[in-house]
């Protein structure tokens, strides 16, 4: 018998908190942007395999741009405050 009435959680969505965003960034990159106030790294984390932005932990205070397809209103407000952009991808 298949049990597909069973299943609860048909999708799931992989998610990475906020204090984690600078772990896909090379430190090469890191300290390039560190000096530019008018520039901002991007970080795409739907390439990275996550489709989520969770709002834990704390984030630097060096603008960045995040992409993804769902951000919590934490994460959104702290990329924010930071100085940077969340951009929603389809």
């Amino acid at each position: 018998m298949r049990n597909f009435h069973l299943i609860k959680h048909g999708k799931v969505t992989p998610t990475i908190n906020v204090e984690r965003l600078w772990s896909l960034v090379s430190e090469q990159t890191r300290a390039y942007y560190a000096d530019k106030k008018d520039k901002a790294p991007v970080i795409d984390v739907m390439k990275a395999g996550y489709m989520k932005v969770m709002g834990k932990g704390k984030l630097p205070e060096q603008p960045v741009i995040v992409k993804a397809r769902y951000f919590t209103k934490e994460a959104e407000e702290k990329i924010k405050a930071a100085g940077g952009v969340c951009v929603l991808c389809a």
